[in-house]
């Protein structure tokens, strides 16, 4: 049926197929994190310098 070979390359093919799934998986949970964190942070720093120019 298979070749040695062949079936490495299938299992390669099949590992590189999983890497990538589970890459695609952590990205898209990690980037919202991270754009939500970064928004949050520049809210606090507006906030920040709107009570230091009202406090001059």
């Amino acid at each position: 049926m298979f070749d040695f070979q062949q079936y490495l390359g299938f299992l390669a093919f099949l590992t590189i197929l999983t890497i990538g799934f589970w890459l695609m998986i952590f990205l898209i949970s990690f980037i919202p994190y991270w754009i939500g964190g970064a928004l949050i942070e520049n809210m606090k720093l507006k906030r920040e310098a709107k009570k230091k120019e009202k406090g001059n």
